[in-house]
């Protein structure tokens, strides 16, 4: 009876961990340049003395799918999208540098170049200000360039350049604010083979039918564990019974 509560308990534990990792990649379906998160199911072994057949489930996430998500027309100079593998590097709420997929920027009030989250764009030298500009344009290679101000749409002067990077996925860790980080902390140094597209955005590359029906099937793999967990309970009153019944005799 043991056995069948430890495979039950940890199976319904870790479908759940499953059903929260399939519930984060539904949330960020309309995500700007969101990877959906990948999970996997491993059979671990209890430890301890005695004879090792006592084995239980565990699940968690295994990184990210680092397909490309479609890229959608916007017409807003201001929107980029990555041409393939690479990220753009922000500034995270700790002041430390962190890296995005997420193109959709703007000039906020102070003048600085932040994503639709709120994080500074970082150029060579730290965030990227713009004077006040007429327009605002973005490179192939992150230059950004404005007309300032009260002059003439020949006059064209580069602010800053984007920090484009292209770390292998390998050392990458993604945060709970959706935001990748080296795992040793040292910034990645750029990479001028990154190339953006501006008027453009990618979209989330989450499978949103796929997500709908792991949903289901997920919920039902937490009910028939759940179903097992109470017939082990019912098979434990029976075999009580029986001994009682037994030692009455």
């Amino acid at each position: 009876m043991d056995k069948l509560l430890y495979v039950a308990m940890s199976g319904a534990k870790e479908t759940l961990a499953a059903q929260e990792a399939n519930n984060y990649n539904l949330a960020n379906a309309n995500t700007t340049g969101f990877k959906a998160a990948l999970s996997a199911f491993q059979t671990r072994s209890v430890s301890g003395p005695g004879y090792a057949s006592r084995a239980y489930a565990t699940a968690g996430t295994v990184g990210w799918n680092a397909a490309d998500g479609e890229q959608q027309a916007t017409g807003n100079a201001l929107d980029v999208a990555l041409q393939g593998p690479g990220y753009l590097a922000v500034q995270d709420l700790s002041g430390n540098e962190a890296y995005t997929r997420a193109g959709d920027l703007h000039v906020d009030v102070n003048g600085q170049l932040v994503t639709a989250g709120g994080s500074p764009v970082l150029g060579d030298s730290g965030p990227i200000s713009l004077p006040p500009a007429s327009s605002v344009a973005i490179g192939a290679d992150g230059t950004v360039s404005v007309v300032p101000a009260g002059q003439t749409p020949n006059t064209v002067a580069a602010v800053g350049r984007i920090k484009l990077v292209n770390p292998p996925a390998a050392t990458l860790t993604r945060g709970t604010d959706g935001l990748y980080r080296t795992t040793d902390g040292t910034p990645a140094a750029a990479d001028a083979n990154v190339r953006l597209a501006s008027g453009v955005l990618e979209s989330s590359n989450v499978n949103l039918p796929g997500c709908l029906v792991n949903m289901i099937e997920l919920s039902r793999r937490f009910e028939l564990q759940v179903k097992a967990l109470h017939t082990a309970d019912e098979d434990g009153q029976s075999s009580t019974k029986l001994l009682q019944s037994g030692s009455s005799g």
